[in-house]
């Protein structure tokens, strides 16, 4: 079973690798190289996404206690 500490360490961890992601994507949006920055903003969906779906199973994993 996986504890609640480690799914909210990685919620951490996600989190700032998604905020990482989304700052060089705007960053290359800011320098108009549109190619990396539609490349960036799709990862930026997916970390987004997993992020969401690891934060509501750490919920889940809480009220089963």
């Amino acid at each position: 079973m996986t504890s609640a500490a480690e799914i909210s360490s990685l919620s951490s961890t996600l989190s700032e690798l998604h905020d990482r992601v989304t700052a060089l994507a705007e960053s290359a949006l800011a320098n108009g190289d549109e190619d990396m920055a539609h490349e960036l903003i799709a990862v930026e969906r997916a970390l987004g996404g997993a992020l969401r779906r690891l934060r509501r199973f750490g919920q889940g994993q809480g009220s089963r206690r």
